[in-house]
């Protein structure tokens, strides 16, 4: 009881202060490039303060909300967010239009032995479309779960609405 409590708290104090290291930029930098198939991207970080960040569920700070132009025509925003798996976290991407909605979404560094699975386009793709007016995505309903990557599969669509949801405060507060 006390190993799985530790555990849980070392997820959640990892998960809390997250920071997107630089190998990691460079990884989501090559899948926005490809996307928009541009190599010229530049990124605007969107600041938000302790007190709105309080506010939401995801994490936001040290670069992992952003605004992507390419001479200077605004492409659309993109999220860099962590999420527990069973005894790990995985880096994942997110792409939304201007209107956030999601375009894209990408596992950028998966750290188990199974469940990798997640990692692949045709499971991602479910989640594009989705929005923060969209209504929450449910395992086994609208997100097919993957044999052997179920915690995984229920980290990322915990985490996929409650960026959603955390979006959607931030646009009533008119910061985004």
């Amino acid at each position: 009881m006390i190993k799985k409590l530790f555990s849980f708290l070392i997820i959640i104090i990892i998960c809390t202060a997250f920071t997107v290291p630089e190998k990691l930029q460079k990884k989501a930098d090559k899948v926005m490039a490809k996307f928009y198939e541009t190599k010229d991207l530049q990124k605007e970080t969107i600041v938000i303060s302790k007190e709105m960040n309080n506010k939401t569920v995801s994490e936001f700070g040290n670069e992992n909300l952003f605004r992507i132009t390419s001479n200077e025509n605004f492409l659309g925003y993109g999220y860099i967010g962590n999420a527990p798996s069973k005894t790990a976290t995985f880096d994942y991407l997110v792409l939304f239009d201007k209107d956030f909605i999601i375009t894209k979404s990408k596992v950028l560094v998966y750290r188990e032995e199974y469940g990798g699975e997640i990692g692949s386009k045709r499971w991602l793709r479910q989640f594009n479309g989705a929005s923060s007016a969209s209504n929450e995505l449910k395992y086994n309903q609208d997100i097919i779960p993957i044999s052997g990557a179920t915690i995984s599969v229920r980290s990322m669509t915990k985490a996929m609405n409650e960026l959603l949801q955390s979006i959607a405060v931030l646009q009533k507060q008119n910061i985004l």
